[in-house]
C-alpha cells in the first residue's frame, strides 16, 4: 500500500491517463479487476474554467466511482488553479494530477506538457497554485525526465514538487526525445526516490506483466507503478497485480471466447456512457488491442475497426473459436504508442534559460477542448 496524502492506494498500482482511452468505462473496466487508483485522461484546465462542453464530458465519473481521480493539463497557473477549486466544490474529486508528461510535438512546441519543466519559476507556480487551491485534496506529478539527454529536468522538478506540499510524484523514465521507444531507464526512477525521500515516487514505463511492477519496486525502491500501455486492451493485468502485491498467483488469462465477452461489455459501457455513434467510434481502437496475438482472420479485424453499433461487434464476436488460450508472447507485444525516437519539438530559444518570459496562447489552445 502506499498513501498519496490521506488517500490509500492498496495495491499500490495507478492507471496512468491516457488521451481518449483512459475514460470513465475504461476505468470501469479495470477496476472490475483489482483496486487501485483509475486516473482520467487528460483534461485541460481551461476548457474547464470556460465550461467547454467536450471537457465536461471528459471529467465526467460513473456513478460508482471511487476514489474520483483526475489528471489536469495547463500551462497558465490562474486557470490550474480556477480548476483545481471547481473540481474539488464542484466535482467532489479525490485526487488530482498535473501533466508534466505530455512529450507530443502539438504540445511540447508551445512549452507545454514535458516542455513546461524547463522553466523552473513557472512550473513552480503551476504545482503552487493547484496546492494551494486543493484544500486536503492530495495532488500530484507526472513528469518525464527531460526534454531529452541534455536538458534534463525530473530533479529539478521533483524537488520543486515536494516543497510546493505535493503528495507524490510520479516519473515516466523516457525522455520526450524518446517519446515510446528503446527501453525505460529505471536507474532514473531509483534517483529520483533517493533525492526526495520520504516523499513517495511512483514509477512509470515498461511495465506489462505483474513480474515487472514487482521487478520495478525492488530496484528502484518506488512506492508504486503506474500502468499505461501495458494494460491497453488487457484490463485484467490490474488482477494480476492485485494477485502479486498479496502474495498470490495471477489467475489464467482470458481465452478469446473471454475476451470476446469482454470486448461486448467494454463497448456497451462507452455507448452507455457517451451514446451513438460517439461511444462505438471510441471502441474501434480496443479491438486490435484485445486481439493482439490471436489467430483472428484480417478480415474480421478489419470490420472491428470499423465497426458500426452494437449488433455487429456481437456478431463479429460470434465468430471468435472461444476456447482459443491467451497467447503468451502477446503480453510484451506493443500496445499503444511506439513512435520515436524524435527531437523534442519546444519554442524557439526555449533552453535560453531555464525562466520563462511569456507564455504562448496556443499551449493551451490545443488541449482546451479536453
Amino acid at each position: 500500500m502506499v498513501h498519496i496524502g490521506s488517500l490509500p492506494v492498496d495495491p499500490p498500482v495507478v492507471l496512468a491517463p491516457m488521451a481518449g482511452v483512459t475514460n470513465a468505462p475504461f476505468r470501469r473496466m479495470c477496476r472490475r479487476y483489482g483496486a487501485g487508483l483509475y486516473v482520467s485522461e487528460m483534461i485541460g484546465a481551461r476548457g474547464l474554467v470556460e465550461g467547454n462542453a467536450k471537457t465536461l464530458a471528459m471529467a465526467e465519473f460513473s456513478p460508482d466511482e471511487d476514489p474520483r481521480s483526475i489528471q489536469l493539463y495547463g500551462t497558465d497557473h490562474g486557470a490550474i488553479g480556477e480548476a483545481v477549486a471547481m473540481l474539488v466544490r464542484d466535482r467532489a474529486v479525490d485526487h488530482i494530477d498535473l501533466n508534466f508528461g505530455c512529450p507530443m510535438p502539438k504540445v511540447t512546441r508551445h512549452g507545454g506538457g514535458a516542455a513546461l519543466p524547463w522553466k523552473l519559476d513557472h512550473f513552480q507556480a503551476i504545482v503552487t497554485a493547484a496546492v494551494d487551491n486543493a484544500g486536503e485534496v492530495p495532488v500530484t506529478v507526472k513528469t518525464r525526465m527531460g526534454l531529452d539527454d541534455d536538458h534534463l529536468t525530473f530533479e529539478d522538478a521533483g524537488l520543486i514538487a515536494r516543497d510546493a506540499g505535493v503528495a507524490a510524484v510520479a516519473l515516466h523514465a523516457r525522455t520526450a526525445h524518446q517519446l515510446y521507444s528503446g527501453t525505460a531507464r529505471w536507474e532514473a526512477i531509483g534517483r529520483l526516490v533517493e533525492l526526495l525521500d520520504p516523499l513517495p515516487v511512483l514509477g512509470n514505463g515498461d511495465i506489462w506483466t505483474a513480474d515487472d511492477a514487482v521487478e520495478m519496486m525492488a530496484r528502484t525502491g518506488c512506492a508504486g507503478v503506474v500502468v499505461g500501455r501495458g494494460c491497453l486492451g488487457r484490463p485484467w493485468l490490474f488482477g494480476d497485480l492485485a494477485a502479486v502485491f498479496s502474495g498470490q498467483e495471477p489467475n489464467q488469462p482470458p481465452t478469446l471466447g473471454e475476451i470476446g465477452e469482454m470486448m461486448h461489455t467494454h463497448a456497451r459501457l462507452l455507448v452507455e456512457h457517451f451514446g451513438m455513434p460517439y461511444g462505438i467510434n471510441l471502441f474501434r481502437r480496443h479491438p486490435s488491442w484485445y486481439l493482439k496475438g490471436f489467430p483472428v482472420g484480417p478480415e474480421i479485424r478489419d470490420r472491428l475497426s470499423r465497426v458500426s453499433d452494437i449488433d455487429e461487434l456481437a456478431e463479429l464476436v460470434a465468430k471468435f473459436e472461444p476456447e482459443v488460450p491467451f497467447p503468451v508472447e502477446a503480453n510484451r507485444m506493443v500496445r499503444g504508442h511506439s513512435s520515436g525516437p524524435r527531437p523534442a519539438k519546444v519554442p524557439q530559444g526555449w533552453y535560453d534559460t531555464r525562466t520563462v518570459s511569456a507564455l504562448d496562447a496556443r499551449a493551451e489552445a490545443v488541449v482546451s477542448g479536453g
